[in-house]
C-alpha cells in the first residue's frame, strides 16, 4: 500500500492554493478526469458540499493521495450516483402500488361512490371508462369542493350550526361533475425519479398505476411510497 500524508498544494509548490491535496504516486493516466463527470440538471439533488465540508473530511484521513476539492467533489458525485442506483434500481410503480381497487366509473352518483371510498379504506379512488382507462381521479377533496368547505372541519361546523341539513343532492350528481381529470398517473415501469415528479405534479396521496395503454393496474399511496425506503435509517 502506497505510504500517504497530507499536505497543502502550496508545499507543492503551488503558491496561494487553497486547496489540499492527497497524493500517491498514481501515474497521469489513473488521475481523475474531472471533464468526464458530467452532472446533469435531470440528477436528484445532492447534498451540495462546501470546501470547509471537504477539508475537514479530508484532515481526518492520514496518508497522501493527490486530490483536490474539485476532485473530491468528482468523487462524490460518481459515489452519490452509485448509491442511488444501488438504493432504487427495484424500484418500480408496480412494486409498491396496492392491487384489487374496485374504481368507479363517470355515471355511478357521488353517494355510492362516497360508500366505495369509505368501504376500501381509500382518501381518493380512479375513475375509469369502459376500456378501464382512467380518465380521471375522485377524492375527499373533490367531495368539499361540491359541499363548498375548505376542511371536514368548516363542514361538520356548518351541519351542526344548521342543523344537519346539506343543500347539495350527491344522489343526483355523477362522478363525472365531480372528479379531478385528467388523472395524473404512473406505469407499472416508472422510475423512482418518475414516481417522485408524478407526485410532486399533484396534492392527492396517491394515483393511479397504469399500463402502456393506460389501464388501470392498482393505485400507489403516497405513504406506501414513503415508508418503503425507511428513509430514517440514512441520517
Amino acid at each position: 500500500m502506497d505510504q500517504i500524508r497530507l499536505e497543502s498544494t502550496e508545499s507543492r509548490g503551488c503558491p496561494g492554493a487553497t486547496d489540499f491535496c492527497w497524493c500517491t504516486d498514481m501515474k497521469e493516466k489513473d488521475m481523475i478526469d474531472r471533464e468526464a463527470v458530467r452532472f446533469s440538471e435531470d440528477d436528484i439533488p445532492e447534498l451540495e458540499l462546501s470546501d470547509d465540508d471537504i477539508l475537514d473530511a479530508m484532515g481526518h484521513i492520514p496518508g497522501y493521495l493527490d486530490i483536490s476539492t474539485q476532485d473530491f467533489r468528482a468523487i462524490y458525485h460518481l459515489a452519490h450516483t452509485h448509491a442511488l442506483e444501488r438504493l432504487f434500481r427495484q424500484v418500480r410503480g408496480g412494486n409498491l402500488m396496492r392491487t384489487g381497487i374496485a374504481p368507479l366509473h363517470p355515471e355511478t352518483r357521488l353517494d355510492e361512490a362516497a360508500r366505495s371510498l369509505v368501504e376500501q379504506g381509500c382518501k381518493s379512488l380512479p375513475v375509469v371508462n369502459g376500456d378501464v382507462r382512467v380518465i380521471g381521479m375522485l377524492t375527499e377533496t373533490d367531495f368539499l369542493r361540491r359541499l363548498k368547505s375548505a376542511s371536514f372541519l368548516e363542514l361538520m361546523l356548518r351541519l351542526v350550526e344548521g342543523g344537519g341539513e346539506l343543500t347539495h343532492r350527491c344522489h343526483e350528481t355523477p362522478v363525472s361533475e365531480a372528479m379531478t381529470a385528467p388523472a395524473v398517473t404512473v406505469t407499472t415501469n416508472a422510475s423512482f425519479r418518475e414516481i417522485i415528479s408524478a407526485f410532486h405534479a399533484h396534492e392527492g396521496r396517491s394515483m393511479p398505476v397504469v399500463d402502456a395503454d393506460g389501464r388501470l393496474q392498482g393505485l400507489l399511496l403516497r405513504k406506501d411510497f414513503v415508508n418503503a425506503y425507511h428513509l430514517e435509517d440514512l441520517l
